[in-house]
């Protein structure tokens, strides 16, 4: 996940075939679960864990945001659990503080084993107030958030993803210390294109309604759309071991300003364990299914 604030919604989608059993995880191959800003529906393969990163910089006002995301399978990809760790700074020269923290967990509803062109991976993250409420860099309270992906493979060369989530904050604290409930929403679509097994393009969008409350103690929403492309690579280290680097130019409308920014994206995936009876990801579907030489946080969170 590489987790944001995310819109709740019930989605009702087809179950896909499933596949025989396999061999064991044995290599990562194929770029399928490396999203920058939203979430893809797949799964960790079994025995195969994931870290991502993702840096932001606004150039203009110096501001800076970095995440962390951890994600193993429990054991195997029917359950995932996460963790998203979050720091920024809202300008040049300003303090760098650490954000309120994600603890995740999804299920892979359908497409367990990499089965089928449809995927879906309901997620529930514990929203912990790690951050310095006073500071304007987390809530003061704890929260939820949920997250529906859904990823659709509509032919070897594109697939689409949509997410649709929100954040629930009961006693969310203004800076000087009022409280009012909050309820964060927010949609998004990213669409990936296959050009190469090793290297994709894609772009993602989003809409989110993001609620506030102030020291009057009056609540306030802000609508924040951003629209960002992007290009990931990946480098098969070694059977077991994938580096996806990835680039991307995030543009952000809110409040009616304009801002422009740079995302750097890094993720380490490899195999810690050979579980047996997993489905091998050479059955799983993927975002590079015409070629099998090459295997999509977030600056801004989405825990995949």
């Amino acid at each position: 996940m590489k987790p944001a604030i995310v819109l709740s919604s019930v989605l009702s989608v087809a179950a896909a075939p499933v596949a025989a059993a396999a061999e064991p995880a044995a290599e990562i191959e194929l770029i399928r679960d490396n999203l920058f800003l939203l979430e893809e529906a797949y799964n960790q393969e079994p025995g195969v864990i994931q870290h991502i990163q993702g840096f932001v910089v606004e150039p203009k006002s110096g501001a800076l945001s970095y995440t962390f995301t951890e994600e193993w399978p429990m054991p195997l990809d029917h359950h995932q659990l996460s963790l998203t760790l979050a720091w920024s700074r809202e300008a040049s020269g300003a303090a760098t503080r650490f954000g309120d923290l994600l603890l995740n967990y999804r299920y892979q509803a359908i497409g367990a084993g990499g089965a089928g062109w449809l995927a879906l991976a309901p997620r529930l993250s514990l929203v912990v107030p790690t951050g310095d409420y006073r500071a304007g860099a987390g809530r003061g309270a704890m929260g939820l958030q949920a997250n529906i992906p859904v990823s659709i493979e509509l032919n070897p060369t594109v697939v689409l993803h949509v997410n649709a989530g929100g954040t629930m904050t009961p006693s969310a604290r203004s800076p000087g210390g009022k409280s009012a409930n909050l309820f964060d929403a927010v949609a998004g679509l990213a669409v990936i294109w296959l050009p190469l097994s090793w290297a994709n393009a894609f772009v993602e969008v989003s809409e989110a309604s993001v609620a506030d409350v102030g020291d009057d103690q009056r609540r306030t929403r802000t609508s924040v759309t951003t629209v960002s492309p992007a290009l990931r690579f990946a480098w098969n280290a070694t059977p077991g071991l994938q580096v996806v680097p990835g680039v991307a130019m995030p543009v952000q409308r809110r409040d009616g300003e304009t801002t422009v920014s740079v995302l750097g994206y890094l993720s380490i995936e490899h195999v810690l364990w050979h579980p047996e009876g997993a489905l091998s990801p050479a059955a799983a579907p993927s975002e590079s299914a015409s070629s099998p030489d090459a295997p999509a946080p977030v600056a801004t969170p989405s825990p995949e």
